[in-house]
């Protein structure tokens, strides 16, 4: 068994997700493991990790009109806005979603479906760097 770790910075435009699929197959490739289990950790807690349909954007617009109907900024909804009114509809987002993602790796690469691709699901207004930590072990 071989195992192999790196942070994957990702500059964010702000809310939306981010597809970070082709750094991930990428670093995956690298590392020269037939197979194993990819596990992918987003180091923050106002974004998130999703698989999610790669193909028509209109999956994506609708996820991100979804959460912000039912995760709004109201002014006066929340006690904690230390950071604004996007900062605890963030902190729900991210907690509907979930941080960590588990992905099997077949034949050195993630074996993702055909329409399916990994987002960094950014839920603050404003951009961001953001970390997402990559752990793969495997032969």
């Amino acid at each position: 068994m071989r195992q192999a770790a790196d942070i994957l910075s990702v500059q964010t435009r702000g809310r939306g997700l981010h597809e970070i699929t082709a750094e991930i197959r990428c670093w995956t490739e690298r590392q020269a493991l037939g197979t194993g289990l990819l596990t992918i950790f987003c180091r923050h807690t106002s974004a998130s990790l999703l698989i999610q349909e790669n193909a028509a954007r209109e999956v994506r617009s609708d996820l991100e009109t979804f959460f912000e109907a039912i995760a709004p900024e109201a002014p006066g909804r929340y006690a904690h806005d230390d950071e604004g009114p996007d900062d605890m509809p963030a902190h729900i987002r991210t907690a509907l979603t979930g941080v960590q993602l588990s992905i099997p790796v077949i034949g050195g690469t993630p074996a993702l479906g055909t329409w399916q691709g990994v987002y960094l699901f950014e839920h603050r207004r404003r951009a961001h760097r953001r970390e997402v930590a990559l752990h793969l072990l495997g032969d």
